[in-house]
C-alpha cells in the first residue's frame, strides 16, 4: 500500500489526502487475487460485545493484535505497542512515576478503559483513573483488542476513548525460556534486558484441566542527554531555533549566584572563568547556570518483575472455572537537577561575611568587586552528589476467580475479583533538609560556590534524605459481575439474541504524603492524606438483531448508579450491513459518562504549593516583560531575588476539588470494509467524540499567555510575592474529536521464495478542538500545540498528528520470517511561544524502520534478530519550552539504532 510521503498535507490539503488513501486502496485491490476456499469461523465474544457471534461478523471497529506480532516488530514492552498503534496519544517512552498508560484518541488516558481478561484491574494508587500497562505480564498475553469506538455499554459508561482488552492465553502446555537483550548502536545508557520464563501442565481437551505460570522481568537502564550529545538537540541546534541555554540567566546553579544589599542584580564569582564545568557553563548577565548535558536525563532507568498463574478446570464438556492471579511490580527511579538551597519560611539561604567560603576570603573564592562584607543570598544548587533521585515503586495485584459457558439454552459467564495497587515514593539520593542547608551556610560548613572539602562533605551526609520515604498511597477494586445470554428467535438473517448483566464493584483510595518529607523544602512536598471510596452498581442488556442475511442491528443500553455523584443511563447502538460479499457497512452511536476519580474529588488538599510548575516561566508581576510567554526576557522588580521569578520553575497548588461534576459524552462511527479478493481486505472508519464538562487541568502556557483572564488562580501573599498557582482539576468548557481510520491487509503472493504480505494501520484526524470554558471559544490542536494537556499522568501538552500510521512488510518460508515495520508521524507546528517571529518553525515529520528476521533453529529453538530505528532518525527538534531536553520526548524514543536478540527455548 502507498502510504503518506514524509511531508505533512495541511489542513486545506484534507481533501486530497483521502482522494490519496482511496487511491491507494484501489490500487491493491487491483492487484489482489481471488481464491474461492472461505475460511474457518468460530463462535467467539468480541471485545464490545456480550454475544458471542462469528468473529468475521464485527459491527464494531477492533483492531487486534496477535502476541506473534509483538514479537516480528521487535517490542520489548507495552509501551512500544501503544506508542505503534495510530489511535493513540500515548507517550513515548514513558518518564512518569506512573508507569505507561495508554490515551486513545488523545482524549486523555483517564478516559481509555484497560481490561484484563475482559475485567478491570485496580487502577494506579495516587491518580487512581487509570492503570499502568507496565505491571501486566507480556510473557502471558496471546493477542491485544483495541476497541475503537468509545463508551462501552458492556464494560462501563466511562470509556469515552475506547477500550484495551488484554488477553493471556488461554492455556500453556510445556514450557518456554525466552531472553531477550537491547543494545543501542552508541555508547552509554539505554539497554535493556527481559527474561521470561513459563510453564504449564495439563489439556483441557485431553485432561480437562490446565495450570500455568509465567514470570516476567525487564530492566532499563538510565540514558543520560550527555549519552546521546549530537544526537539529541546540543547547545549549537537550540540556538539555531532561538533558544540558546546561555540565554538563561540568575538560575540556581555551582558555583551559586547571589545578589547582596550592594548589587540587586545576579552575579557569579566564577563568571570571568567559565563558570565550574561540568556542573555550570555561563549564562546571561554575568551569571552561571547547570550545564543540562550533565545532569539532563533523556530515559530514566526501570526495573519491572511481573508474573501471572491460571489455573483452569473443566466442570463438564460446556463449563469452565477458572483462577487468575497477577501481580506486577515496578520501580522507576527519577532524577531531577541538584536540590536547591531554598528559603524555610523567614529563613534564607544567605552567606554570611564570617565563612570562609565569602568572596575574597580564606576559602579561596575570587573576590567580587562592590562586594564588602554584606550577607549573600545565593541560588545555590548542591551538585557534589549528583542529581536528585526518587525512587517511585508500584505493586499491582489481581485475583480473579471466574466461570463461563453453557447451561441449557443460556450462555453465561460470571466472576469475583479483587485488585490492589500499592505505590510508595523515596528519596534515593541528592536530597537535603532544606533547614540544614540554610543552617550550613551560615555556620561556614558549606560552600555555595564550589564543591564541599572534607568537613562539608560529612555535614551534607548527615542532612541526607538517602532512603527517606515521602508518599504511600493504595487503591482497591472488589468486584463481581454475571452475563447471561442467548438466542430467542428466528429472524431472516439468523437467530435473535439477547444478553443481561450486572456488576458490582467498589473502589476505594487512600493517598499521605508524609511529614518528615516536609522537611527536604527542594522537592515541595506537602503532609497531606484523602481516604474516600465509591460503590458503583451497573446493569446492562444488550439486543442483536440479524433483521436478514444483510442486516445485523444491535442495541444495548446500561444504567451505572454511583454511590456518590448519582445515576446515569448510557445506551449504544450499531449496524452492520452486508450487501455483498466483498463490502460491509457499519456504524455506531453512543452517549458516555465518567465521574470525577476518587483522586480528583476527595484527595488531598493543602493550602501552601506543593510542587512547581513543569516549565521555567516569568511571574508576570514580579517578573514583567514585553514578551511573557517567552521566558527569561521579563526584569524582577525591586526587592526580588530573580533566579525565584525570572526563568524559574514557579509555585503550583495541585489536589483535589470537591465541587466537580461528571463530564458526558455524545459519540460514534460510520465505516465501511471491503474484501474484492480472498487476499485483500480494507477498511475506512470515521469516528466522532464530542465532550462536556471535561474534567482536565488547566496546560500551563495557558495561565502565562492569558494571564488577564487568569490572574485570580495566582495566589498572592501579603508581599505580593507569588503562593502557587491553582492547578487543581477544573471542569472546563469541552473536547472535540474526530477522523478517520484506516486499515488494509494484503497477501501479495505465495512462491517458491516465501509468502509475502503488507498491512498498514493509520489515522487520519480531521479535528481535535478543545474548550476551555463552558460557552467559550474553541481552539484546533489538530497538528499544533493547542491548549489540552496529556492528562493527570504528565503536563506534556497532547500530541495530535494530523496523520499517523503503522505500515508493515512480510515475508514468511517454512523455518524462516522477516519483517519491515514503518512508524510514521506527519509535520508538526512548533509551539513558537518561547522565540520571536524569526525562529517560527514547523516539526518535520517523523518516520522510524524497524527490521527484525526470525528463525526456527529446531523445532524448540527460535532465534529473532532485528534493528530498531534502522536509519538511525533522530527524535525531533523543538522550541515548546516545557521539553526541556529541546527534542519531543513524548513521540520519540531518544535512543537511536539499536540491536534486538531474542532467543526463545520450548521445552516439554
Amino acid at each position: 500500500m502507498n502510504h503518506p510521503r514524509s511531508t505533512q498535507p495541511r489542513p486545506t490539503s484534507r481533501r486530497f489526502v483521502m482522494s490519496s488513501i482511496a487511491l491507494a486502496v484501489l490500487a491493491l485491490a487491483q492487484q489482489a487475487q481471488a481464491q474461492q476456499a472461505d475460511a474457518p469461523i468460530q463462535r467467539v465474544e468480541v471485545t464490545g460485545s456480550s454475544i458471542k457471534r462469528l468473529a468475521a461478523e464485527e459491527a464494531l471497529p477492533v483492531t487486534t493484535i496477535k502476541a506473534e506480532e509483538l514479537v516480528k516488530q521487535g517490542m520489548t514492552t507495552l509501551a512500544d505497542v501503544m506508542m505503534a498503534l495510530p489511535q493513540s496519544a500515548s507517550l513515548q517512552p514513558s518518564n512518569a512515576g506512573s508507569g505507561t498508560n495508554i490515551n486513545l484518541r488523545g482524549l486523555g488516558v483517564n478516559r481509555t478503559l484497560v481490561l484484563l481478561n475482559g475485567r478491570r484491574l485496580a487502577n494506579e494508587a495516587i491518580a487512581d483513573g487509570y492503570a499502568n500497562l507496565d505491571t501486566i505480564p507480556f510473557s502471558a498475553l496471546q493477542r491485544v483488542e483495541i476497541l475503537r469506538d468509545g463508551a462501552s455499554s458492556i464494560y462501563g459508561s466511562d470509556a469515552i476513548g475506547g477500550v484495551v482488552n488484554f488477553i493471556t492465553k488461554r492455556e500453556v502446555t510445556g514450557g518456554n525460556f525466552t531472553v531477550q537483550v537491547v543494545e543501542p548502536q552508541r555508547h552509554g545508557g539505554g539497554d535493556e534486558k527481559r527474561l521470561q520464563a513459563t510453564f504449564g501442565k495439563g489439556s483441557l481437551e485431553r485432561d480437562g484441566w490446565n495450570v500455568y505460570g509465567t514470570v516476567d522481568f525487564h530492566q532499563r537502564s538510565r540514558l543520560l542527554l550527555s549519552d546521546r550529545a549530537g544526537f539529541v538537540p546540543d547547545a549549537a541546534a537550540l540556538a539555531a531555533i532561538g533558544l540558546p541555554p546561555s540565554a538563561a540567566s540568575g538560575g540556581y546553579a555551582t558555583p551559586a549566584n547571589f545578589t547582596s544589599s550592594a548589587n540587586k542584580n545576579a552575579a557569579n564569582p566564577y563568571y570571568a572563568s567559565g563558570c565550574l564545568a561540568p556542573y555550570s557553563i555561563q549564562g546571561a548577565k554575568s551569571t552561571c547556570v547547570l550545564d543540562n548535558d550533565t545532569y539532563g536525563t533523556a530515559l530514566y532507568p526501570n526495573k519491572q518483575l511481573s508474573m501471572y498463574a491460571k489455573a483452569t478446570k473443566k466442570i463438564d464438556a460446556d463449563n469452565t472455572v477458572t483462577l487468575e492471579y497477577t501481580r506486577g511490580d515496578e520501580s522507576i527511579f527519577a532524577s531531577k537537577n541538584p536540590t536547591q538551597a531554598l528559603a524555610v519560611g523567614n529563613a534564607k539561604p544567605i552567606l554570611p561575611a564570617t565563612s570562609k567560603w565569602y568572596p575574597g576570603k580564606s576559602g579561596g573564592v575570587p573576590a567580587v568587586a562592590g562586594i564588602t562584607n554584606q550577607p549573600l543570598t545565593v541560588s545555590w544548587a548542591v551538585a557534589d552528589f549528583g542529581p536528585a533521585v526518587t525512587r517511585d515503586n508500584q505493586i499491582n495485584q489481581r485475583l480473579l476467580l471466574s466461570a463461563d459457558g453453557h447451561l441449557g439454552n443460556w450462555d453465561y459467564k460470571a466472576g469475583m475479583s479483587y485488585g490492589l495497587s500499592l505505590r510508595k515514593g523515596y528519596y534515593k539520593s541528592g536530597y537535603f533538609s532544606g533547614i540544614g542547608l540554610i543552617n550550613g551556610l551560615a555556620n561556614g560548613m558549606l560552600n555555595p560556590f564550589g564543591l564541599q572539602d572534607q568537613a562539608g562533605r560529612d555535614y551534607l551526609e548527615s542532612i541526607a534524605a538517602d532512603g527517606m520515604q515521602n508518599r504511600s498511597s493504595k487503591s482497591a477494586y472488589y468486584g463481581v459481575d454475571a452475563t447471561i445470554s442467548r438466542s430467542l428467535m428466528a429472524l431472516a438473517g439468523g437467530d435473535l439474541a439477547f444478553a443481561l448483566g450486572a456488576d458490582l464493584h467498589r473502589d476505594t483510595n487512600e493517598d499521605t504524603k508524609l511529614a518528615q518529607a516536609a522537611d527536604i523544602t527542594y522537592a515541595k512536598s506537602v503532609p497531606a492524606h484523602g481516604e474516600s471510596a465509591r460503590n458503583v452498581a451497573g446493569i446492562y442488556t444488550e439486543i442483536d438483531a440479524p433483521v436478514t442475511k444483510t442486516l445485523d442491528l444491535n442495541a444495548a443500553l446500561r444504567v451505572d448508579k454511583y454511590s456518590d455523584v448519582g445515576s446515569t443511563v448510557t445506551p449504544k447502538v450499531s449496524f452492520r450491513w452486508q450487501p455483498t460479499k466483498t463490502i460491509l457497512f457499519r456504524g455506531s452511536a453512543n452517549t458516555g459518562f465518567r465521574a470525577p476519580t476518587l483522586f480528583d474529588r476527595y484527595g488531598y488538599r493543602t493550602t501552601v504549593a506543593n510542587t512547581t510548575t513543569a516549565g521555567r516561566w516569568d511571574d508576570p508581576v514580579l517578573c514583567p516583560g514585553p514578551t511573557p510567554a517567552i521566558p527569561g526576557t521579563g526584569t524582577a522588580v525591586a526587592g526580588f531575588n530573580a533566579a525565584d521569578v525570572c526563568n524559574a520553575k514557579l509555585n503550583k497548588l495541585t489536589g483535589s476539588n470537591n465541587t466537580l461534576q461528571p463530564e458526558r459524552s455524545k459519540g460514534g462511527t460510520l465505516g465501511v470494509v471491503f474484501e474484492p479478493a480472498r487476499t485483500f481486505t480494507a477498511s475506512l472508519d470515521y469516528w466522532q467524540v464530542n465532550m462536556k464538562d471535561m474534567l482536565a487541568n488547566l496546560p500551563e502556557n495557558v495561565y502565562f499567555t492569558n494571564y488577564a483572564d487568569y490572574k485570580n488562580l495566582f495566589v498572592r501573599n501579603p508581599d505580593n510575592s507569588l503562593a502557587y498557582i491553582n492547578n487543581t482539576t477544573m471542569n472546563l468548557g469541552g473536547q472535540i474529536a474526530a477522523g478517520v481510520d484506516v486499515s488494509a491487509n494484503w497477501d501479495i503472493a505465495r512462491t517458491r521464495y516465501g509468502q509475502f504480505a503488507a498491512a498498514i494501520d493509520g489515522t487520519y484526524l480531521t479535528r481535535f478542538d478543545n474548550q476551555l470554558v463552558p460557552g467559550g471559544p474553541w481552539m484546533s490542536n489538530v497538528g499544533q500545540f493547542g491548549w489540552a494537556s496529556n492528562g493527570t499522568t504528565s503536563s506534556f501538552p497532547i500530541i495530535t498528528f494530523r496523520w499517523k500510521h503503522n505500515l508493515r512488510l512480510t515475508w514468511q518460508s517454512g523455518d524462516y520470517s522477516a519483517q519491515l515495520t514503518n512508524n510514521f508521524n506527519s509535520t508538526y507546528r512548533d509551539a513558537n511561544t518561547a522565540v520571536t517571529s524569526q525562529y517560527y518553525r514547523d516539526i518535520p515529520s517523523y518516520s522510524t524502520w524497524n527490521l527484525t528476521g526470525s528463525v526456527r533453529v529446531q523445532n524448540q529453538l527460535r532465534v529473532t534478530l532485528g534493528v530498531t530505528n534502522l536509519f538511525d532518525k533522530a527524535p525531533p527538534i523543538t522550541n515548546n519550552t516545557i521539553y526541556s531536553n529541546g527534542y519531543l520526548s513524548s513521540v520519540a524514543n531518544p535512543i537511536g539504532r539499536t540491536m534486538n536478540v531474542r532467543i526463545s527455548y520450548d521445552f516439554d
